[in-house]
């Protein structure tokens, strides 16, 4: 009897969380480098859109393992300028030293992400409904605390040289270097999800909460901590917008909101938990990061934007179509009657 060469499969290929969304950021790759020619594929062309999708991946990622765990933050659009505010607040307002305000703004963030996770936990309420509380609420002390403490809703910042070194310089005249934290938290992100048991349990829980706190995981103390890395991801983008460019101001930051759950959602995470990688989430950025950057490099009128990144979600039906063939596929086992 002669051994057959092994055959090429497609089903595992199906059944990867970031298929649809890798076909996706190939299509609009592709679309918006014919017609922005060599200027979207130049440099700074590059540099335009890896920087919108480091600042949005490092917020898109926490918010993915939230919706595979089952939940959902919304409050990220007032954390965001909550953390500007405060950073410029202490150390531009009051002088105290930069770290000082850093750490203060990343710990904010933790701490509503505390309140949402308590909330979540002990109330039974939809973690939407809760973050979406918490959203008005911080938008509301923000902007009343900021016009109390300072008198205006902007702020400027003037960072010293080194967190200019360590959160808001550019790397080639061109890259911001939040581009290398985007990397570090995809690395340390993709190991935790992946290729640890707490990876596991965010998968169990967004299957079924019941069974995997049946099962003995944690499933309040996962909770409680998946909001918390949201809230002081946001936070930290937003130190480093703020020490980037000098200032920070109340009204920034809301469309964070749908433009992360929108990478997230584009790179094949399910609304209905359980299901998603880190890999696809970073595709899913990238994906909508060149939408929106790169309708500026064609001949098109930038407005045109929404209506391609409202196609794009149609890579989510192409992946959930992709997930469903490969659940179907069977392949018949040897000695098997046709």
């Amino acid at each position: 009897m002669t051994n057959s060469p092994p055959r090429f499969s497609i089903g595992p290929l199906l059944r990867r969380p970031e298929t649809g969304s890798f076909l996706g950021l190939a299509a609009v790759f592709a679309f918006f480098t014919f017609f922005g020619g060599t200027s979207f594929a130049s440099v700074s062309g590059a540099a335009s859109w890896l920087n919108v999708a480091a600042a949005l991946g490092i917020i898109a990622i926490p918010i993915g393992l939230l919706m595979i765990a089952g939940e959902l933050d919304i409050s990220i659009g007032s954390l965001v300028p909550a953390g500007s505010m405060t950073v410029a607040i202490i150390s531009g307002y009051f002088q105290l030293p930069i770290m000082v305000g850093i750490g203060a703004a990343i710990a904010l963030g933790a701490f509503v992400g505390l309140i949402n996770g308590l909330l979540v936990v002990r109330t039974a309420v939809p973690s939407f409904i809760v973050t979406l509380g918490t959203l008005f609420a911080v938008a509301g002390l923000t902007l009343g605390l900021s016009v109390l403490v300072t008198g205006t809703t902007s702020v400027p910042l003037k960072a010293g040289p080194e967190a200019k070194w360590l959160l808001g310089r550019f790397i080639g005249g061109v890259f911001q270097v939040t581009i290398l934290w985007w990397i570090g938290a995809a690395l340390v992100w993709g190991f935790v999800l992946h290729y640890s048991r707490f990876g596991n349990w965010i998968f169990a829980m967004g299957g079924d909460k019941v069974s995997a706190r049946n099962a003995g995981i944690p499933t309040d103390r996962m909770t409680i901590l998946l909001f918390m890395c949201s809230g002081a991801s946001a936070t930290f983008v937003c130190v480093s917008q703020a020490i980037l460019y000098n200032s920070a101001q109340v009204s920034a930051g809301q469309s964070y909101i749908f433009n992360s759950i929108i990478s997230v959602v584009v790179g094949g995470v399910l609304l209905t938990g359980g299901y998603g990688s880190v890999v696809g989430i970073i595709l899913g950025t990238l994906t909508f990061a060149v939408v929106s950057q790169g309708i500026y490099y064609t001949p098109f009128d930038a407005n045109w934007a929404s209506l391609i990144i409202g196609v794009l979600l149609l890579a989510v039906l192409m992946n959930n179509t992709f997930r469903k063939m490969a659940l179907s596929y069977a392949p018949k086992k040897k000695g098997a009657k046709a």
